[in-house]
């Protein structure tokens, strides 16, 4: 029996690469909109040199890649750190690039009130354990400070106007933490 070739055309539409991922993605993004996801927070990479925050959120069975971008991650209440359970507030969203989907978080918060205290308390157990809250350690604040520094543009006015009304009133030496 001689080997038959289909030439037949497929009745399935062909797409381009490109089609078919933004074709995904935005039946993805109508799909689910905002979501709020709870989750460990897992390698926590950020915030890198471009102000971004990349990491996972898993729980026992999977994860979704997460990331915060950098005027987000600027106006967080609440910091991610590894390990932290949180409740992430986001669009879930694709990456053409490279087939993945992620959360694109625009809100994050530890997982209740009490994940929130049981944080607060560890701090304050490790903060004591190395003896910063001892009696002992606490300094007088002095009359007039030796250095004022000021966390601002370098360049703006704000900081022309700090320095000409501490040169008025009691030259100390000013460090700028530019920003």
């Amino acid at each position: 029996m001689p080997d038959r070739i289909d030439d037949s055309p497929s009745n399935a539409t062909e797409f381009t690469v490109s089609e078919l991922s933004g074709s995904i993605r935005r039946t993805v993004e109508d799909a689910f909109g905002y979501v709020r996801v709870r989750g460990e927070i897992s390698g926590y990479r950020g915030p890198h040199s471009s102000g971004h925050a990349y990491f996972a959120l898993k729980d026992d069975k999977a994860r979704i890649e997460a990331v915060i971008w950098k005027g987000v991650f600027q106006r967080l209440a609440h910091r991610p750190e590894e390990g932290l359970e949180v409740i992430a507030t986001g669009k879930i969203t694709t990456y053409p690039g490279s087939s993945k989907y992620q959360i694109v978080i625009e809100s994050i918060e530890p997982a209740g009130a009490g994940a929130l205290m049981a944080l607060i308390e560890e701090r304050r157990r490790r903060l004591a354990a190395e003896g910063l809250f001892d009696e002992a350690r606490k300094q007088l604040l002095p009359f007039m400070p030796g250095v004022i520094g000021v966390v601002t543009s370098p360049t703006g006015a704000v900081i022309r106007d700090i320095l000409h009304r501490l040169d008025d009133r009691f030259p100390v030496h000013v460090v700028v933490w530019p920003v």
